[in-house]
């Protein structure tokens, strides 16, 4: 089938929805721009910074991004391009749309809390420390699964006949594995990161604090973003996937410390052009190649291969394709950083809702690439290979590299560079804004347990370094192959403990819920079914005590939050309170 008619449909159910359903729930809300924003009543300079809605949207989009909505549709079509899609773009409009918008929304009511300090108010100090260590816990998953992947990819070698390259060719390093000669691709992303991170203090200055004009700030950070890339095919950096996990670790335990306009902000809005470029290259290969007659070539439907590789299609393809339909991980990012950023509360619908459904066409494109561009059997040999760790993020470059020389001409192996760029620096940006989240969930966690907490808890480098450390170690000890199932449930799970919060949060203020109280059901279910099947199915025969005893763990608490959360609904009456009254 051709490629236009998964575009098109796409694109029109996404339009609608921003235009008529997110509107009628900003209604319901009762969104105004007359009440302050916590940006605006708790500046403080370091995480309660008031910020132009274009530098909010690129930092908010760059990070709930990341690698998800790449990895995941990537993993997700070897069920079939009909069931990847439909999740895609169902799970967009009526469960990841729905989950960020009030999400959002919520914590900028509550003066900037996370998700954790909503739930709080909803369930009870009880709940509150069920829902933060259940949060901990999944970040900590998600954070390892993209360490893992990031050294994986930084490493990416493809052999240079694939990649339609002469052997006296220059325009990639090349290295001998087992007599045959391979490019050296993922090097020259590493550089481009380091330049962008190197830079991005002194952009953040003139960006955030002098506050040059948007125009000449995106034509600052598009021309950063180019330099970056001209350095890194000149001198790739290459190093050993231990190394990159060390380093990237390292990083990172100082990144999630210093104030968001000096790093974060800045990085992202670098970052996000070359996102923007990646993705507009993809729409015009996947539009161009419509008109001249480009099909999908993957199976529509193909549950038998899929299930012997990854499991049932229910529950998996839903928990694999977890950002680009909906995403636990977003209502951190929400609570954490952009509620404390937002300017006016008419700016919530734009930044959160507008945000998953280019996620969600983001996952979309991914899967009308790879589907359409990179043969099947390529797919399998590069993902899901007999022996050895598969490199879902080669595959997505190998494709927008084939499908961007099928459409303008250009090299494969240039295009697959582009494609590598397009995942790269969003996997860092979700590694270091994760565990700054994370860092201020222990914080709030030693505040729950201790009245005092000790000197040592309230620090920032211990706080950051227990994240960074059992990251590093779940990441050494564990590939993507196993935690991704586990995490995904675990991020898909914190989605629907977050729209069962926010539910609770209606409920009690008189407002209707139902637009999240359907969602929340849908994914517990899903969920846990999940993680009752990787429990019983993989970790217990195999023997893997960590991941056993996280996934056991992980159910306790979401049935704990589900059983509070049910009691407080059928304690509270609905009645108006001034908390989210315009």
């Amino acid at each position: 089938m051709n490629v236009l008619v998964f575009l098109f449909s796409a694109i029109i159910l996404f339009y609608l929805a921003y235009r008529f359903y997110a509107r009628y729930i900003s209604g319901i809300l009762g969104v105004t721009d007359k009440r302050p924003t916590p940006a605006i009543e708790q500046h403080d300079g370091r995480d309660f910074v008031a910020t132009r809605p274009p530098v909010l949207f690129a930092h908010h989009f760059s990070t709930i991004a990341g690698a998800g909505p790449i990895v995941g549709p990537t993993l997700g079509i070897l069920y079939g391009v009909g069931p990847a899609w439909f999740w895609v773009v169902l799970g967009a409009i009526l469960f990841g749309g729905v989950h960020d918008f009030v999400a959002l929304f919520a914590s900028i009511r509550e003066r900037g809390c996370s998700m954790a300090e909503i739930a709080r108010k909803a369930l009870g100090p009880t709940g509150f420390l069920l829902f933060i260590m259940f949060t901990i816990i999944m970040i900590i998953l998600v954070t390892s699964a993209f360490l893992s992947l990031t050294s994986i990819s930084l490493t990416s070698l493809w052999p240079l006949d694939r990649l339609q390259l002469p052997a006296d060719q220059t325009l990639l390093r090349t290295r001998v594995v087992d007599g045959q000669v391979n490019g050296v691709i993922g090097g020259i992303a590493s550089m481009s990161v380091v330049i962008i991170t190197l830079i991005s203090p002194l952009f953040g200055f003139f960006l955030i604090r002098k506050g040059i004009k948007v125009w000449l700030s995106y034509l600052i950070a598009f021309a950063l973003a180019v330099l970056s890339i001209w350095i890194g095919f000149h001198f790739p950096i290459t190093f050993s996937p231990v190394v990159w996990m060390v380093i990237i670790s390292i990083y990172t335990m100082f990144a999630c410390q210093a104030p968001v306009w000096l790093i974060i902000q800045p990085r992202d809005f670098v970052n996000v052009q070359i996102l923007y470029a990646g993705m507009i290259a993809m729409f015009i290969g996947v539009l161009v190649g419509g008109f001249q007659g480009v099909t999908l070539s993957y199976p529509m439907t193909n549950y038998a291969v899929g299930a012997a590789k990854m499991g049932p299609v229910w529950p998996f393809l839903f928990i694999t394709i977890a950002c680009g339909a909906i995403s636990g991980f977003h209502s951190l990012v929400s609570g954490g950083t952009s509620s404390k950023q937002i300017a006016r509360e008419s700016q919530a619908r734009p930044i959160s809702y507008g945000s998953m459904l280019l996620e969600g066409l983001l996952a979309v494109l991914v899967i009308l690439t790879i589907g359409s561009s990179l043969s099947y059997n390529d797919y399998l040999r590069v993902v899901w290979p007999d022996v050895g760790a598969g490199n879902p993020i080669l595959a997505f470059a190998l494709s927008m590299g084939h499908l961007l020389n099928t459409v303008t001409g250009f090299s494969v192996a240039f295009g697959t560079v582009i494609g590598v760029l397009v995942v790269e620096g969003f996997v860092i940006t979700t590694l270091d804004t994760a565990v700054r989240l994370n860092r201020y969930l222990f914080e709030e966690l030693w505040k729950s347990i201790f009245a005092k907490p000790p000197f040592i808890f309230r620090q920032y480098w211990f706080n950051s370094g227990l994240c960074v450390v059992l990251m590093f170690l779940l990441a050494y000890s564990n590939g993507y192959k196993l935690i991704w199932p586990l995490f995904g449930s675990s991020n898909q799970l914190l989605a629907a403990l977050s729209l069962i919060a926010v539910t609770v949060w209606l409920h009690r203020a008189g407002k209707p819920s139902w637009f999240t109280l359907l969602p929340a059901i849908v994914m517990i279910v899903t969920t846990i079914g999940a993680l009752i099947y990787a429990l019983v199915v993989d970790y217990l025969p195999a023997g893997n005590i960590a991941l056993a005893t996280t996934d056991i763990i992980l159910l306790v608490l979401s049935l704990g939050v589900v059983a509070l959360s049910l009691k407080q609904l059928a304690a509270f009456r609905p009645r108006p309170t001034p908390a989210i009254q315009p």
